[in-house]
């Protein structure tokens, strides 16, 4: 399948770059516990991938797959997700949220949705 290229702002380089710096201890643990170097079902995930206007925490280009990390404070931005999730969908773009909650208190929880959910919409995601 050919990956299609995603347009982004070339200035959200450095800021995705301070965050790969900086991870928040959700981003850390599902990293390194789930997603780094293949180890989610052979697929290559990339951290802080900017992705038009926007950085998405998480991108797999293979499956056209991002996986966001929501913080404590994070229904304030409940309409800023929904236009992002929008913008992505019109490239292809499956975006999957998980909260901090979810991902300090039950990683092996995310993991098994995660697997089913690319399971369920592998259609959509090229896998």
């Amino acid at each position: 399948m050919k990956k299609l290229y995603i347009p982004y702002n070339k200035k959200l380089v450095e800021v995705a770059r301070e965050n790969r710096k900086n991870p928040t201890q959700a981003e850390k643990k599902i990293w390194f516990e789930v997603l780094r170097s293949k180890q989610f079902e052979n697929y290559k995930f990339l951290r802080q991938k900017p992705l038009d206007k926007f950085i998405a925490d998480f991108y797999c280009a293979e499956l056209m797959l991002v996986i966001e990390i929501d913080g404590d404070s994070h229904a304030a931005q409940e309409e800023y997700d929904i236009l992002r999730s929008e913008k992505l969908d019109a490239y292809g773009i499956k975006v999957i949220r998980y909260t901090n909650g979810d991902i300090i208190s039950n990683i092996d929880g995310v993991y098994k949705d995660l697997k089913e959910k690319i399971k369920k919409y592998r259609g959509h995601f090229g896998g």
